[in-house]
């Protein structure tokens, strides 16, 4: 633990001492000592040196006094993905990388991205072979293509594998001398700042989940590790994120719940982490102050907004590919979320599903087009979420009772107390009406042989774990915190 650190008394007294002498030797002469009514305030002034000398700062415990918004511009609409070869024409790009996969470089969003940028004659190369959920060596496949191709700037056509997979091209292509760990976050990676600024990105998101389009935070799989983990800085964020409610029509269905229930764990985390004046340390420069930095004002008002849009048209999405008005609102609240948690930050949620989808013991999601094992990230996250916010609940009962509140859930005669308890009820009850999801750990194969490795998978998300109410610094009890929210979440 962090105790102020003092100065040896003997440096102090010898500041006291000197204070002394020159108080009592000073000349005669001297205008107080020719007034003979005036009197010097010796013990106040040598208090305050006492003071001040003693209790120097201790950095590392200072709490944080400020915070920022950054977000990318957005520009929302039916059909707005027209406009994106004027986008790079107006920037004066002259190559430009277009990052998507497989799948994506089959629909329209593509068709329509390749018009645009041949239309104004703008210079393009496709890269179509990202990864869903993305492994380290994927993305350093991705970087080798954009550093030989030399783009002046990259535009992500797909979901969020496939924008997170741009925003590290566009930062190595950029820093080509780095080493892959120089900007991955610690302590997996030496988490160094990005120090100047990147190519221009857009990004065209064709799921309604990440907001990527709207952060600087890009998630991978190290697969050495064994661990999920990023790289997050304001600097990675895009240009501009092109949300057009014509992309997402072609998402199946396991795709709408999944990469819906990313949004609701992302607004319910960033509502109810801790305040951003709570976080320690507080950065000596700005340029080191991290993208999240805890509930803050401004996130409030999109987090909010972003969990009340969700409980509203999830459900209707999920069950009717035709409720197009669903689907516009869920890409809306994508965005809206992705504003609120770029800033504030997620918490127990994320940081305990990095593990659960980097140890997946064989589950394969119903509805998603692959032949390997995988746990789609929305449901990784939202399988523990009934668990995770009963155990924050006492940190903030109102904020919980208010998302318990966005459920539909009668507050006005809960007691304080089960604050956590009713909003993990509502979750529960809300997953379960949602359909095809895995109710707990035991459903994606995990047995309680499993959770010391999910355990020691989840310790070093630090980055998201500091923002967790309630949660340990101390190591020991922090494991056993984590033990007990794992066991909580084999079933609910």
């Amino acid at each position: 633990m962090g105790l102020n650190v003092r100065l040896a008394p003997t440096a102090a007294n010898r500041a006291l001492n000197l204070l002394r002498t020159v108080q009592y030797t000073h000349p005669p002469a001297c205008p107080c000592h020719s007034s003979p009514g005036h009197h010097h305030p010796t013990t106040s002034l040598l208090n305050h040196a006492k003071r001040s000398l003693a209790t120097p700062v201790d950095t590392s415990r200072q709490k944080e006094y400020a915070f920022e918004m950054a977000a990318s511009s957005i520009r929302f609409g039916p059909g707005c993905t027209k406009e994106v070869g004027m986008d790079f024409k107006n920037m004066g790009a002259k190559r430009v990388c277009v990052v998507t996969d497989k799948n994506v470089a089959k629909l329209d969003a593509m068709k329509q991205v390749v018009e645009g940028l041949s239309r104004e004659g703008v210079e393009f190369t496709v890269f179509d072979n990202t990864n869903v959920e993305p492994k380290d060596y994927s993305i350093n496949e991705a970087i080798d293509f954009s550093k030989k191709y030399g783009p002046d700037a990259f535009l992500a056509v797909g979901g969020g594998s496939v924008i997170d997979t741009a925003k590290l091209m566009n930062l190595y292509t950029n820093f080509p001398q780095a080493e892959f760990l120089d900007f991955v976050n610690a302590p997996l990676g030496k988490g160094l700042p990005i120090t100047k600024p990147l190519s221009p990105l857009v990004a065209v998101p064709t799921t309604a989940g990440t907001g990527s389009e709207t952060t600087g935070t890009a998630i991978f799989d190290l697969v050495a590790k064994k661990a999920k983990t990023g790289i997050a800085h304001r600097a990675l964020k895009p240009t501009i994120g092109i949300c057009d409610p014509l992309n997402t029509r072609t998402m199946p269905s396991a795709v709408h719940a999944s990469s819906g229930l990313d949004v609701l764990c992302h607004s319910l985390e960033s509502w109810t982490a801790i305040p951003y004046q709570s976080r320690t340390p507080r950065p000596q420069n700005p340029l080191n102050r991290p993208a999240y930095q805890g509930a803050n004002p401004i996130s409030d008002i999109f987090s909010l907004q972003a969990l009340k849009a969700t409980v509203k048209y999830l459900p209707r999405a999920v069950k009717d590919p035709e409720d197009h008005e669903a689907q516009s609102e869920m890409l809306l609240a994508a965005t809206l979320a992705g504003v609120g948690f770029g800033n504030a930050g997620v918490h127990l949620c994320h940081g305990m599903s990095y593990p659960i989808s980097g140890q997946n013991p064989g589950y394969k999601h119903a509805g998603y087009v692959t032949d390997k094992p995988i746990i789609p990230h929305g449901v990784s996250v939202a399988v523990t979420a009934p668990a995770v916010f009963k155990f924050t609940g006492p940190s903030n009962p109102e904020r919980h009772l208010a998302a318990a509140e966005a459920f539909g859930v009668d507050i006005s005669n809960v007691n304080r107390d089960s604050a956590g308890e009713v909003l993990a009820e509502a979750l529960a009850e809300f997953l379960v009406g949602l359909g095809g999801q895995p109710r707990g750990l035991k459903a994606l194969g995990f047995q309680n042989g499993d959770i010391d490795g999910l355990i020691e998978g989840t310790l070093p998300q630090r980055r998201v774990l500091m923002l967790a109410p309630g949660l340990s610094e101390e190591v020991n009890e922090e494991k056993e915190q984590l033990r007990g929210l794992y066991e909580e979440a084999m079933s609910y």
